[in-house]
């Protein structure tokens, strides 16, 4: 039944039962039937490129639209110049032609759904040339509406008025809006055209009660009234819909799919919703002096319970013959007979808790929860059209159906020639299986079982014998590789290695010995620890006298019997992988190894009482002595463990060293205290000159980094943890020219933080204590008797005002430029504004607990806020490195926005668009897109499309929301979509297209 892995001798369960016996010829291919790729009723499915099949629907739906067809057949397009050969180009063939346009695109799609012998066409062409993403689900009903305003713009330039009013002809109907005032009976009409009635479902069971709801009035009245013309005053009135004119073909959108304001997002309403094959909508129409009876021809159906996700199918009748066909992509069902079946579709939904039962229909009549779409075709008894494709198009249909019957003759060929080798593997593995266990007493060989299996396997070919991965570091056969190994007869292998080749061959000899013998060292070993565990416990327990011992580390005897379990089991692994690691020598095999000898280097017994000198270490609280029997149980398990005899004496470079550290940190310790002694008021931050308000008792001050100071305090802080500062670097506060990046106003203000001012009395001491590499100077002069505003500063040395541009430029551009900052959103209620306290908080600390927390905050981990606002510090290129490397030392932000109450904070981009910004705020405040508000700085913020950073919006920003009521006036409501309706061409836009 299943192979025994352990035996070698086991070649039962090894795949041979698929080739024993007789065998149906079909099983040795893994190659379809191609026939089953061939058209099998009267239409083509349509590929799902991954989340397309609500175009899917909507394709079929056009197709069987025999008018539409005809007309867009009639268009004409480069595709009949190539096929004519009419002014194309010498060098170009009738094989070159592709579709260019999305009128071109459609008449090949639908000639290939006419007349193609596959059973399923691929419309990738069409679907890439409207710039849709096949991996995200868009929303039906809207690209419904921009295809068609789309295909009606494009056929408008047709002279042929056949084509150039197909789409009005047979979908755009006319409705007006009504306003009547109470006061004088003035009537206001709006005409507008539609492509398809949208209907609410809500509270509604019949299609006939959306269709009454659609039109009925409305009062305006109160604050809603009506300005009327003729009164020149606000009255009250009544509005309404009147339908003028329907189309031949009357698209009705269930409106399913909905937003929720308090979710912020689209929701599905599973509601059911009753209607008839025969639709009569006469009662609904202004003039009633015409037939205005519909029969239904396509249900349009969402399988699933969200908005944003489920399946599209499509049930459309044959004009032709009046059959019903359910389309789902690739596959298409014939309905038995000729009525509409929407049973199992209902079905197939999951149900809510809230479901409601399914309601009976009667006949003529049908109920669906999950129809989002219901197209009707006027009633008429003229003879059904009979559609034929043009012959440019037929002879680009006959290309593809040559291609396919190709296809077809390959995959057929294909499938005899699999067919015939694998007869012959067939008779290959009946003859060698009979002859491939090995006779006791003869010759035989071993061969791996993963390679026996893939010999008998029918669906890869066999490849070379490779062997190496059961060799040991001798190039023999390991022995823990025979569990995986087989043997064979000498025979059969003969014939293996001269059909398939490959090596090393492994016969009798080929077991290593040397590998035997390691394994029943280890194993010993292993079963001989715990006892040796026992007696050194014991030996450790005896007092060591004279000098008979061996110093041992503490923390090694702690653990010796876990690194000695842990190097029997890396000997073992290591032989059992063949890296030639015997008896604990290592040798290196590339880099992998060498990174697993480091490793274990750290973990070696005896090694943490070395010193880095190779010799014994000066701490005696790391080490013990133990006794000589004790110290030679521990040898046999660690035979290269370094050994210190008890009378070793210690390192004398490390007591050297240690003299030399004590010596260094009572220099140090003197040092910070005269350096605190001299500079007391720098150190603890008291009495420090202002350049906002000039200190009358000096006309000059000095400038020296802040960084420069906190890293200085810190050494005085803590002398021997520390470094010392030995230099003043104010090279980063210059150019590579030598000149002063800051200016005096700068200085005062947004550039205060990266500078420290020193009192003359204290550069003095400075230049005493510390070598000054550039001396910065800052200078005030004032005519005698003055004014003190007029006072000039001058700087040594003077600024550069090249770099200073620069630097700001840079500054600039990466305010721009930002990636994952934080900004503010503070909602306005009641026009009421918050206003954020916006003076700076300095939050200078000279404490050693702050400082403390400082400085154990791991690289990366530093101030939030100033990674977010001064990120773009670290990405600066100007030419003035030096400043960079000096902002990149860690510059800490003094000021932080204080959040208020009422508000947010959201990470964004610069790149961002506002319309996405939008979304993040609706998520986060439940304000849907439409009804936001948004202003920063007192500028409204109102371009959906631009970015945040060309709008101005930089770190820390603080936007202002204010939140529209929800709109109660639906009709007029309607009017705007009407006009903002877009016509540009299609988009492709998602579910917020609107």
């Amino acid at each position: 039944r299943r192979n025994c892995r352990g035996n070698p001798n086991c070649l039962v369960g090894i795949g041979e039962h698929v080739w024993l016996g007789e065998i149906d010829e079909n099983s040795f291919h893994n190659i379809d039937d191609p026939n089953c790729e061939r058209r099998k009723n009267a239409f083509v499915g349509l590929t799902n490129l991954g989340a397309t099949c609500y175009v899917n629907t909507f394709l079929q739906m056009w197709f069987l639209n025999l008018e539409l067809r005809q007309a867009l057949y009639l268009c004409p397009t480069t595709c009949s110049e190539y096929v004519a050969g009419e002014g194309i180009p010498k060098d170009k063939t009738k094989v070159d032609y592709e579709p260019q346009t999305i009128c071109e695109h459609l008449q090949y799609l639908f000639a290939l759904l006419q007349n193609s012998k596959r059973r399923y066409i691929d419309p990738s062409g069409f679907v890439k040339a409207l710039g849709l993403d096949t991996g995200q689900q868009q929303d039906a009903q809207e690209f419904s509406k921009l295809f068609m305003s789309l295909l009606e713009d494009t056929l408008s330039k047709q002279k042929n008025p056949d084509v150039r009013n197909i789409v009005q002809k047979q979908f755009c109907g006319e409705y007006a809006y009504v306003t009547v005032c109470n006061q004088c009976g003035r009537e206001s009409k709006l005409v507008s055209k539609f492509y398809e009635l949208e209907l609410n479902i809500q509270g509604h069971k019949q299609l006939t009660d959306c269709i009454t709801e659609f039109l009925k009035e409305e009062k305006l009245e109160g604050d809603n009234r009506y300005f009327c013309e003729t009164c020149q005053s606000k009255q009250n009135a009544t509005r309404k819909i009147r339908l003028l004119s329907l189309p031949c073909t009357l698209n009705l959108q269930l409106m399913r799919f909905v937003f929720d304001r308090q979710t912020g997002h689209k929701k599905k309403l599973n509601t059911y919703i009753g209607f008839s094959e025969l639709l009569d909508m006469e009662p609904f129409m202004e003039q009633k002096n015409s037939v205005y009876v519909y029969e239904l021809s396509a249900v349009l159906i969402h399988r699933g319970v969200s908005a944003y996700s489920g399946h599209y199918i499509a049930h459309v009748k044959d004009p032709q013959t009046g059959e019903w066909y359910k389309f789902n992509d690739e596959d298409i069902e014939k309905m038995e007979g000729k009525k509409l079946q929407l049973g199992i579709e209902e079905d197939l939904a999951e149900p809510s808790k809230s479901q409601t039962r399914k309601p009976k229909c009667g006949k003529g009549t049908h109920c669906s929860r999950n129809a989002y779409m219901l197209v009707y075709r006027l009633q008429t008894r003229e003879k059904s059209l009979t559609v034929e494709v043009p012959a440019f198009l037929q002879e680009l249909v006959e290309r593809d159906n040559c291609k396919f019957e190709e296809w077809c003759n390959e995959m057929a060929e294909m499938r005899k020639q699999s067919v015939a080798r694998g007869k012959i593997k067939h008779e290959e593995v009946k003859e060698l299986y009979k002859r491939l266990p090995a006779e006791a007493g003869s010759p035989y060989d071993f061969i791996s079982l993963e390679w026996l299996q893939k010999w008998l396997d029918e669906s890869t070919p066999p490849k070379p014998i490779d062997n190496t991965a059961c060799l040991c570091s001798h190039g023999k056969l390991h022995p823990d590789k025979i569990s995986i190994m087989k043997r064979i007869s000498e025979y059969v292998a003969d014939f293996f290695y001269r059909r398939y080749g490959g090596g090393p061959r492994l016969n009798v000899k080929a077991l290593c010995k040397d590998c035997v013998v390691e394994r029943c060292r280890i194993l010993r070993l292993k079963n001989q620890l715990n006892e040796d565990y026992k007696t050194v416990t014991n030996l450790l327990k005896i007092t060591v006298k004279g000098n008979d011992g061996f110093w041992v580390g503490k923390a090694s005897l702690r653990s010796w019997r876990q690194l000695a379990l842990e190097q029997l089991n890396e000997q073992d692994e290591d032989a059992e992988h063949s890296n030639g690691k015997m008896n604990g020598n290592a040798q290196n095999k590339g880099e992998s190894n060498e990174e697993k000898r480091e490793e274990e280097e750290e973990l070696n017994f005896n090694e943490d009482i070395v010193c880095p000198h190779g010799d014994l270490c000066i701490s005696e609280n790391e080490r013990r002595v133990v006794s000589k029997e004790a110290w030679e149980k521990l040898k046999q398990y660690f035979p290269k463990a370094p050994e210190f005899p008890n009378n070793r004496e210690c390192c004398s470079q490390c007591k050297i060293l240690e003299r030399e550290g004590e010596e260094n940190e009572a220099l140090h310790k003197m040092m910070a205290s005269e350096q605190k002694t001299s500079l007391q008021n720098l150190f603890h931050d008291k009495c420090r000159p202002c350049l906002g308000s000039w200190p009358q008792m000096s006309y000059e001050l000095y400038i020296v980094s802040q960084f420069f100071v906190e890293e200085w305090r810190k050494f005085v802080r803590r002398p021997t943890r520390c470094s010392p500062v030995s230099s003043v670097g104010n090279s980063a506060l210059l150019c590579p020219h030598g000149g002063l990046m800051f200016t005096y106003a700068s200085m005062t203000k947004e550039d205060s933080k990266l500078i420290a001012l020193i009192w003359p009395s204290e550069w003095e001491r400075i230049q005493k204590l510390f070598v000054v590499d550039h001396v910065i100077k800052i200078t005030r002069t004032q005519a005698a008797g003055a004014d003190p505003e007029s006072a000039l500063y001058t700087s040594e040395p003077q600024l550069c005002p090249e770099c200073r541009e620069g630097l700001l430029c840079q500054q600039q551009r990466d305010l721009r430029e930002y990636t994952q900052a934080t900004i503010y959103i503070h909602k306005v209620v009641d026009n009421k504004k918050v206003m954020k306290d916006a003076a700076p908080e300095l939050n200078v600390s000279s404490s050693e607990a702050e400082e403390e927390r400082e400085e154990n905050k791991p690289e990366g981990e530093q101030d939030p806020d100033f990674n977010q606002t001064n990120g773009g510090a670290k990405r600066q290129k100007i030419s003035h490195q030096s400043y960079v490397t000096y902002q990149k030392q860690g510059i800490r932000r003094s000021t932080r926005h204080r959040k208020v109450r009422g508000e947010k904070a959201l990470l964004v981009s610069a790149n961002q668009t506002l319309k996405e910004l939008k979304i993040q705020i609706m998520h986060a405040f439940s304000v849907a897109p439409f009804d936001q508000n948004l202003s920063i700085d007192g500028k409204i913020l109102s371009d959906d499309t631009a970015t945040l950073g060309s709008l101005g919006v930089i770190p820390e920003s603080v936007i202002l929301l204010k939140a529209d009521e929800p709109i109660a006036d639906y009709a007029a409501m309607d009017d705007v979509m009407q006009v903002c309706m877009p016509e540009e061409g299609f988009k492709g836009t998602g579910l917020l297209g609107h």
